[in-house]
């Protein structure tokens, strides 16, 4: 069997087949077919199975090469992993693209988790994401929130996070009030950054359209037609929780992230994003999402530390 794949220039070629053709090796040795380029042409042979993965994996890197963003070796693993483990439909770059206007268009979920989650939000208007560092709990929400503000079906994006790990003392911290909380506030900035140009962050953070402020903020107010990210909640306490959680105001969708085996609250001190996971799941139209290290898109080595950290958790 064969299948072939059009390509427009040199420029895409090279971007696609990667540094003296590792990416076309690597799919040949992942998926047992034969791959020939010549010309504009991508031909792609062997058995129906593997050929027709081969093409959609290809497919999927061609997306990304046809935005202008660099096609990596990690986003052609993502791709080889979603095409053994999906065994229909399109590849998840192609059905779950979240528009952006940023240099790379969109992001895109790359783990069967990350498609949970991302269709959880799009579906319902609270979701936890809970999982370890890695699995792109943050970047997706912020990717969501920032497409809904891009197309108008919210009117601003509020961002928060408790503004320090033990219970947002920031008193004896040196500076005004705004020095004290941004570094608490930076992962946050920096997630926004990858998604928007940074004048138009600047303009939008002036005219109050996106917020940024400590958790300890939120309290006594209302978010209506809103976006709200609450991030790190696993250092949110349960008060604080429950204060963050009945801001919801009409036409809002709310997302909170964390990971609930990196509390750093006091001993005596319930987390709130523990304290939900038992209390909320029974309500619908709140749904739960849970990352494993099989959803970490950092560098392979860190799924292999955080399956090192989970087996060692099991057998303490």
């Amino acid at each position: 069997m064969e299948k072939t794949l059009k390509l427009h220039n040199d420029d895409e070629a090279r971007n696609l087949f990667g540094r003296h053709d590792e990416h076309l090796t690597r799919v040949e040795e992942a998926l047992g077919v034969r791959i020939v380029a010549r010309g504009e042409d991508l031909t792609i042979s062997g058995e129906e199975p593997p050929v027709t993965k081969a093409a959609r994996v290809l497919n999927e890197l061609l997306t990304i090469a046809r935005s202008g963003a660099p096609v990596r070796r990690q986003e052609l693993e993502y791709a080889l992993k979603a095409v053994q483990t999906l065994a229909t439909g399109p590849p998840p770059l192609q059905a779950e693209q979240i528009a952006v206007p940023s240099k790379h268009r969109f992001i895109a979920p790359r783990t069967p988790g990350q498609r949970r989650y991302v269709e959880a939000i799009r579906t319902h208007d609270i979701v936890f994401g809970i999982g370890p560092a890695g699995t792109g709990k943050t970047h997706l929400a912020m990717a969501m929130a920032v497409s809904a503000l891009t197309k108008g079906e919210v009117s601003r994006i509020v961002l928060t996070r408790p503004a320090v790990e033990a219970g947002e003392s920031l008193g004896y911290l040196p500076g005004d009030l705004t020095e004290k909380i941004t570094p608490y506030l930076r992962p946050l900035y920096d997630a926004l950054y990858d998604m928007m140009e940074i004048d138009k962050i600047q303009r939008f953070v002036q005219r109050g359209i996106i917020e940024v402020a400590p958790l300890a903020y939120m309290r006594g107010r209302t978010l209506n037609d809103s976006f709200i990210i609450l991030d790190e909640a696993q250092n949110s306490t349960s008060e604080q929780m429950k204060m963050f959680l009945t801001r919801l105001g009409f036409d809002s969708k709310t997302v909170i992230t964390g990971d609930v085996t990196q509390v750093d609250l006091p001993s005596d001190r319930l987390s709130g994003l523990i304290q939900a996971q038992q209390l909320l799941r029974p309500i619908q139209g709140i749904a739960f999402i849970e990352f494993s290290g099989e959803d970490v898109v950092r560098h392979e080595l860190v799924q292999e530390i955080i399956r090192a950290y989970e087996t060692r958790g099991n057998h303490a």
